[in-house]
């Protein structure tokens, strides 16, 4: 039996990686879309390539965009895929008040573009879209679960409303296999540096390095579900492996807001510390140095906010048998520990013996 053909979007992204070395390692042909930029930014999958090309790999790239239908028909066409995992998108929240329009065209429309060309071609294939608890904006019921109203606060959540509505339709309307992921906050070492949690761990170690004075940050009230991005993937996956396609959330059910998990940072890397005011006066000085670690900066705070988001992951620990493994602990740990290890330095603590063997 030939190996199932998967074709991600994002590939080059946390996600994106994460979910090549799981489809590799379940024997699929893995091929990634990716986008021509001046510079190469592949490093979270150039480890899935031999030094070598050679015919038989396992993993393929494709130059196309979300943006363009051509390049998207082309690699449909050529590829074939019995699945497709829909994870590129102007993923930002806050830059997407910015560039809402570049926001709405990618992260809404070019869904559109992906589902009606595998409809126009009669493609067989099982589509995945990666929706976001960005979705449930100023929430109106905790925790959420995949019935909860949609209150989006931002461009980006905004176009991933239309998203999700419109793999929901194409699914009813033309009987596709189409599927909406609705994941919780998740990240790791391989998450993006300007998003709060790696820009946290990153730039304590930077600190811990001398090559950074103090931490700027915004909303440090804002509450999240944070999971371990390796583990969410598994959740993507098995979606696309039911017998009937339907809508599921992943989450851990514990929601901590920035102020804690920074505190929990801040413990974990040795750091002596004291909280110092309160609102836009609120710092965190180094008690052993006297030096500013942390300040609060207004430009990081957004038009709109979302307080606080909790995700209540039952039918997918029903149905998928899906259930995160991860404590926030443990993650912060990993997260801390692989930034600290990239500056030549080790954890103060004991704490990273424990994961020393995670794959990061």
């Amino acid at each position: 039996m030939a190996d199932k053909k998967a074709l991600v979007t994002g590939i080059t992204g946390q996600d994106g990686s994460y979910l090549a070395e799981l489809l590799m390692e379940k024997g699929y042909e893995v091929h990634g879309i990716v986008r021509r930029v001046s510079e190469l930014q592949r490093d979270r999958i150039d480890h899935l390539f031999p030094d070598h090309w050679n015919p038989k790999m396992k993993i393929h790239l494709h130059y196309g965009d979300l943006g363009d239908s051509s390049s998207l028909l082309r690699i449909l066409m050529k590829v074939q895929p019995d699945e497709i995992y829909n994870l590129a998108a102007q993923s930002h929240v806050g830059i997407s008040f910015d560039i809402p329009e570049y926001t709405g065209d990618v992260t809404g429309v070019g869904v559109t573009r992906l589902l009606e060309l595998v409809r126009s071609i009669d493609l067989p294939a099982r589509f995945y879209q990666a929706s976001s608890s960005e979705l449930f904006g100023k929430v109106l019921e905790s925790p959420q679960t995949e019935t909860t109203t949609f209150y989006p606060r931002s461009p980006y959540a905004s176009a991933k409303a239309y998203a999700f509505y419109l793999t929901r339709n194409y699914r009813e309307s033309y009987g596709m296999y189409a599927v909406n992921g609705i994941l919780f906050n998740h990240e790791s070492p391989r998450r993006g540096k300007n998003f709060v949690t790696r820009k946290i761990t990153w730039s304590l170690a930077s600190i811990a390095a001398g090559r950074q004075k103090v931490i700027p940050l915004g909303n440090m009230d804002a509450e999240r579900d944070w999971g371990f991005a390796k583990e969410y993937v598994e959740g993507m996956w098995r979606m696309l492996q039911q017998d009937e396609p339907d809508d599921y959330l992943l989450a851990t059910g514990r929601t901590e807001s920035v102020r804690s998990f920074l505190e929990l940072c801040l413990d974990i890397g040795g750091f002596s510390y004291e909280k110092q005011g309160e609102g836009l006066n609120e710092k965190y000085i180094d008690t052993t140095s006297g030096n500013k670690l942390v300040e609060v900066d207004p430009y990081y705070y957004r038009p709109a906010e979302v307080d606080t988001l909790k995700g209540d992951a039952s039918k997918a620990r029903r149905e998928l048998g899906w259930a995160p493994k991860t404590t926030l602990e443990e993650l912060a740990t990993i997260m801390m520990e692989s930034d600290f290890k990239h500056f030549g330095l080790e954890l103060p603590t004991k704490k990273s013996q424990v994961l020393s063997s995670a794959s990061f």
